[in-house]
């Protein structure tokens, strides 16, 4: 079997599980990576199980290779929209790791060079890809807990001031955000994929603990429906990384984790729990299919599956459009102090970064700026959403 060609850039803390994904794919070869440090590159490549892959510091040359089908971006955010233009212009499939871009417009710019080249654009969202998301998301399209009533979003994780130390963290201009952007994408995307976007937010942020970041280490914000609500709060700042979506319906409770539970009222009002309710959820969730594969490598498969035109993508670039215009909606309404409706205009000052990373307020002001952490532990991806 000839295998497709595959090429990373950047090999940062997320790009293991990259070579990991394509490399449970017996039609898939990592054949090629791109860093500015080569030295570092080939360390990755001697790590992950790809010594032979070819190591580029420069991404032009790279795409100038006919024997890559696709490749995976985990690069800064700053650099995904450059680099994924170029890349789909070179006639590759591309993959982007969250977020899509730092701006609306830079994701429109992506949006239309995938449309001119033909080929397929998925943004990571590994997230949606667990049995127990899958099937809450099955739930509540079928209705199967009756009509959605209220919904909170609990993106809750722990960093330590010194991860702001790497050189483009902590800066509007370069990370494009701070927690909303980073870490609570991943609730982001589980939101507007499962329940879709809502008409206004309202948010406020700030910045209480770590000081070399100019960016936010906590957002709250209200998504508003025409038939129901949504409370979405993000920090940095959790001990216990406590991380989960809920979805009070007429029912129950649906959520991520899966953790059910109904109740009935008493006759003065109070409640009582509803076991028969319970029982009815939980044998709809056990009911539905399970996952033969989750997370990155479930993604990944689904990705060559699509490029090779044999199904379509689960996350489309649209879907990562759509949370990059959720958290511009929470920073203009953090900004403006009002509740903003969407869509954002493309006229609007949260529509480019020029003009949103202006906007922005700066809670404090990088100091500290390093360009690789040496002998640094695995990436942590906090709580496990799917299980």
């Amino acid at each position: 079997m000839e295998k497709l060609g595959i090429a990373i850039f950047g090999t940062g803390a997320v790009a293991p599980v990259h070579v990991q994904g394509y490399s449970q794919l017996e039609n898939c070869q990592v054949r090629a990576i791109c860093d500015l440090y080569p030295e570092k590159a080939k360390k990755f490549a001697q790590d992950n199980g790809i010594p032979d892959a070819d190591i580029y510091t420069d991404y032009h040359e790279l795409l100038k290779r006919d024997d890559i089908f696709a490749v995976s971006i985990c690069l800064p955010p700053a650099a995904h929209c450059e680099v994924a233009c170029a890349a789909l212009a070179a006639g590759k499939h591309v993959l982007c790791e969250k977020p899509m871009a730092p701006s609306l417009e830079e994701c429109d710019r992506m949006i239309a060079a995938a449309k001119a080249s033909g080929k397929t654009l998925s943004i990571v969202s590994n997230n949606r890809f667990n049995t127990s998301a899958m099937r809450v998301k099955a739930m509540l399209d079928s209705q199967a807990g009756g009509k959605l009533r209220f919904t909170m979003a609990n993106s809750l994780w722990y960093r330590g001031g010194n991860y702001y130390d790497i050189w483009w963290r902590g800066t509007w201009e370069k990370e494009c955000g701070g927690c909303t952007t980073s870490h609570a994408v991943h609730h982001m995307d589980l939101l507007q994929w499962m329940i879709g976007m809502p008409k206004r937010v309202t948010a406020v942020i700030g910045n209480v603990a770590h000081f070399n970041s100019e960016c936010e280490d906590y957002a709250i914000a209200i998504l508003q429906y025409p038939d129901m609500v949504a409370e979405v709060t993000a920090t940095i700042c959790s001990h216990d990384e406590s991380q989960e979506l809920v979805f009070q319906t007429e029912k129950g409770r649906i959520s991520l984790p899966w953790k059910p539970y109904a109740s009935k009222a008493l006759p003065n009002g109070f409640p009582e729990e509803d076991t028969d309710a319970e029982k009815e959820l939980q044998q709809t969730f056990d009911s539905l299919p399970e996952l033969k594969k989750e997370s990155h490598a479930a993604q990944i498969e689904n990705f060559i599956a699509a490029a090779q035109g044999l199904e379509a993508p689960i996350v489309t670039a649209q879907h990562g459009r759509n949370t990059i215009e959720l958290i511009m909606a929470i920073y203009k309404s953090s900004v403006t102090q009002r509740p903003v409706e969407l869509p954002i205009a493309n006229d609007d000052v949260f529509y480019r970064r020029e003009t949103f990373t202006k906007a922005m307020p700066h809670f404090f002001e990088k100091t500290k700026s390093v360009e690789n952490v040496e002998n640094a532990p695995p990436i942590s991806f906090g709580r496990n959403l799917g299980k």
